[in-house]
Order: structure tokens, then C-alpha cells, then sequence
């Protein structure tokens, strides 16, 4: 049960995987700050800087969770599928935003601050969360239980409703219809695989704690689900 949903969930520090993954992935951030502040004539030059910004900061976090939260094992072969994911979208989402597909510029609008809202809230309620549990996890008394305290006390798996929210609200400021495949994938990813998956690994190492844990804490979205 150490590998489950396609995740080696086995302590290791994973330190040259990590590096590889933090230069991989730094690689479409300086292409689409390239992109965003070298010159081009795109329509909504604006957009694209903003959208160039955003995944600089996802890629500080990504970073921060890597070498300081995450404890778990990190597989060449998951580097490199989630870079090349993470190349897609940045990538993706700064061009769409940047209107090299339509060809017109986007007014910033009341919509764009609720998607650049949900994208601050969702990378906050992930960060958080799991700088929450890392603390957590320090201290003597905690070895062999399940942690359910701090947001985690609101949903089972608050660090994945932040991604949902985080790349919903990146879906909004990329501007276009062709990036909602994006959060919606995503989230879909969450419940049907990463979710189910997780949940039989923290059962059959915490037991009757995760039971109880489950049984009145919702699993994905607050007060909801």
C-alpha cells in the first residue's frame, strides 16, 4: 500500500528527483516570463505579465513544499509526467490570456479579481494546510497518528480543495473557455483517483483513527462534501 494512485507514499528524502523537478519546472516559468516581458506584441500584454507572475509564485511553492514539507518518496517518472503538465497549462494559460489564440485583449473585470481571489485563497488553504501538518508532524507525540487538526479539521483533503480552487481561479484569468479542461480534469483526478486511493493507504496505517476521522470530517469540499 506504499505506492497507491500512482504515488510512492514511502518516507524518502528524494533529494535528486526534487532537484530535477525544481529545474525542470523552472524551465516553462522562465519561458513564460520570456514570454511575457520580452518585447512581444501580444494584445494583452498585461495579462500575460500578470499570468507570468502567477506561476512564478506556484513555482516558489511548489519549491517551499518540496524541500521543506513533502516527506514522501518523489519518482523520476512523476517528475516528469507533472512537469510536463505544469508546462502545459503555465505555458498555456499565459498565451490564452495573452490573446495570441482570439486575437483581442480582455478588459480586467470583476471576474478577474474573484479568479485571481480563488487562485490566492485555493494556494493558501494548500500551503497552509500542509505547513500545518509539517509542524504537526514534529513533535514527539505525534508519531503513528493521523493528523486532523488545523484546516484539515474542516476536510479530509483541504490541501487538494485548495488546488481546485487555485486552478479554477488561474481557468478565470487565462480568459478563455480552452483552459476550464484544465480545473475541471483536475478535480475529477482528486475524487475519482488521488482521493479513493489516499483514504485505503491512511486506513490501513492509522485505523480505527482515520475511521473516526472520517466518519465526521468531510472528504473534499468544507461543510459540503
Amino acid at each position: 500500500m506504499a505506492n497507491s494512485g500512482g504515488v510512492d507514499r514511502g518516507h524518502d528524502p528524494s533529494v535528486g528527483p526534487k532537484l530535477a523537478f525544481s529545474i525542470l519546472h523552472g524551465l516553462p516559468v522562465g519561458v513564460g516570463i520570456w514570454l511575457a516581458f520580452g518585447g512581444f506584441d501580444w494584445p494583452d500584454p498585461l495579462r500575460a505579465r500578470l499570468l507570468a507572475a502567477l506561476a512564478a509564485l506556484y513555482f516558489l511553492r511548489q519549491v517551499f513544499t518540496l524541500f521543506v514539507l513533502l516527506q514522501r518518496r518523489v519518482q523520476m517518472s512523476e517528475v516528469l509526467g507533472l512537469v510536463g503538465f505544469i508546462a502545459l497549462f503555465e505555458i498555456g494559460f499565459l498565451l490564452l490570456g495573452a490573446g495570441a489564440v482570439s486575437g483581442v485583449a480582455t478588459p480586467f473585470g470583476a471576474v478577474d479579481w474573484l479568479g485571481l481571489a480563488l487562485l490566492l485563497f485555493g494556494s493558501f488553504l494548500n500551503s497552509w494546510s500542509e505547513f500545518q501538518r509539517w509542524q504537526w508532524k514534529r513533535q514527539p507525540d505525534a508519531h503513528g497518528k493521523c493528523y486532523t487538526g488545523g484546516l484539515f479539521a474542516y476536510s479530509m483533503h483541504i490541501n487538494y480543495f485548495g488546488d481546485s480552487v487555485l486552478f479554477t481561479g488561474w481557468a478565470i484569468l487565462a480568459a478563455s473557455a480552452i483552459a476550464w479542461p484544465v480545473p475541471i480534469l483536475i478535480t475529477l483526478g482528486f475524487v475519482f483517483l488521488h482521493i479513493p486511493a489516499l483514504d485505503a493507504y491512511l486506513a490501513q496505517r492509522y485505523g480505527d483513527g482515520f475511521a473516526d476521522y472520517a466518519s465526521r470530517t468531510p472528504k473534499f469540499v468544507p461543510f459540503v462534501y
